[in-house]
């Protein structure tokens, strides 16, 4: 408890560390919202805080140093750690890393942080200080923000170890998934994120059952939830949609007006050997086929995925595969990273590993030949006419993001001048330039 004021004793200030994904992010902030809901502050720093919560990343080797290296400054500049999040679940490796840490729970165990917390740093509830917003605490800007629509997965991918963190897969009910939508856009947000581990497979566990929501009945699945979002008068973005049949109903609503034209759909390699190794759908060709057919759909399509290279048993002749098939899908927005085994995935014992300085050739040119394509696609945007959404007003420029650019991940759009905007503004825009990743505009009207 912190030291008393006026001779009243004032609330815990707790410090908070949020590293990896979004939607590691968004259990930050279901965190976050809890510790201020039962009267904690928020300490912006580790000498102010009675206690340090450190949300960690275990997906790769990187991920898992970035998490130890933050614990151990956690613990160095405070001495009052606990630790949560996927790299949790490696309990042991934690505490041999860092003996002093006070607890260790694993990822989405809100109840267990909290419990934790209670114990090293007891509550002094206040019902008129412990006021939170409707719509939680958040981590994003004003007006964006992630929306989490189920944990955990049911994919057997030997690169990943997301099951064993986070488990099965677990679907919100669309009915809960809708009222905080509606709670987000209230409170000002114009853009939702819609991010999972595997967003195309939501409701499977559900069976697709039906929730009340406005009234009616919804079914718990994609295309249906997609919809509704799409009814907020907000954007809506889809992330990690793997490319199953569901897919192709998505189409036409960002065709429309409800949803935005753009997909997250991590494809990981061309090759179908590779694929089948990495035990992912092992269909390139049917791939393209339906990637062409979109685009006639809804031209305005913007494509992202990820891809790895140097995955164990990649010959030359599956890397040139790879190539082919990123020329001939001429992807909008691509991220790449060479192969690295991760504690636990069974990829680790698959034979033929690939060297590791031919995985940084076959990095570099890969991200050479997607430049290109990227270069091309954007240069092609110019002349033409934009809604954005202003993300930053700068004393000289505006920087936004069009329907294609995620925030963090993507290029922006640059608007030179000093305009009367605020974030969250919509602004109309002619496209004048393309760089690599980023598109220069100036405006046309604003849209409010």
């Amino acid at each position: 408890m912190s030291a008393s004021k006026g001779g009243l004793p004032q609330p815990a200030k707790i410090g908070f560390v949020s590293l990896g994904c979004p939607k590691n992010l968004v259990d930050s902030e279901r965190i976050l919202t809890q510790l201020r809901a039962e009267g904690y502050q928020i300490s912006p720093s580790y000498g102010a805080a009675d206690l340090v919560v450190v949300n960690t990343c275990g997906f790769i080797d990187s991920a898992v140093d970035e998490s130890l290296q933050a614990i151990g400054e956690a613990v160095a500049e405070n001495g009052r750690v606990i630790v949560t999040g996927c790299l949790g679940v490696r309990e042991q490796e934690i505490r041999s890393a860092h003996p002093a840490v006070l607890a260790v729970t694993g990822p989405h165990e809100y109840e267990a942080v909290m419990s934790a917390v209670h114990r090293f740093a007891p509550p002094q509830h206040d019902p008129y200080t412990s006021l939170v917003p409707p719509q939680g605490i958040k981590l994003t800007p004003r007006h964006y923000a992630y929306l989490k629509i189920s944990e955990g997965c049911n994919h057997t991918c030997t690169f990943c170890i997301i099951p064993h963190l986070r488990g099965r897969l677990v679907s919100r009910p669309v009915g809960d998934v809708m009222r905080e939508a509606e709670s987000l856009v209230a409170a000002g947000v114009r853009e939702l994120l819609v991010v999972s581990q595997d967003t195309s497979a939501y409701g499977l566990d559900l069976k697709y059952r039906s929730d009340f929501w406005g009234g009616s009945l919804l079914r718990s699945r994609l295309p249906e939830l997609a919809n509704a979002l799409g009814s907020l008068g907000v954007w809506v973005r889809l992330h990690y949609v793997y490319p199953y049949p569901s897919v192709d109903e998505l189409i036409p609503l960002m065709a429309g007006d409800g949803l935005l034209p753009y997909l997250d759909m991590p494809l990981q390699h061309g090759s179908e050997r590779i694929l089948r190794s990495m035990h992912r759908p092992a269909a390139a060709e049917k791939v393209l086929e339906r990637i062409a057919q979109w685009r006639k759909i809804c031209p305005d399509l913007t494509l992202r995925s990820t891809f790895i290279v140097g995955f164990p048993g990649e010959s030359e002749a599956d890397f040139e595969q790879l190539l082919d098939f990123l020329r001939a899908a001429d992807l909008d927005r691509v991220g790449c990273f060479s192969y690295s085994p991760v504690d636990g995935a069974a990829a680790n014992s698959l034979p033929d590993q690939v060297p590791e300085p031919v995985k940084q050739e076959r990095l570099a040119r890969f991200m050479a030949v997607q430049a290109e394509i990227s270069r091309h696609r954007l240069a092609a945007k110019i002349g033409r006419e934009m809604l954005v959404l202003v993300d930053e007003v700068e004393e000289s420029r505006v920087i936004a993001r069009s329907a294609g650019d995620a925030p963090e991940i993507d290029g922006c759009v640059i608007v030179e001048g000093a305009w009367d905007l605020d974030p969250g503004d919509f602004i109309r825009v002619r496209i004048i330039a393309a760089g690599d990743h980023d598109l220069f505009a100036r405006p046309l009207e604003t849209a409010g």
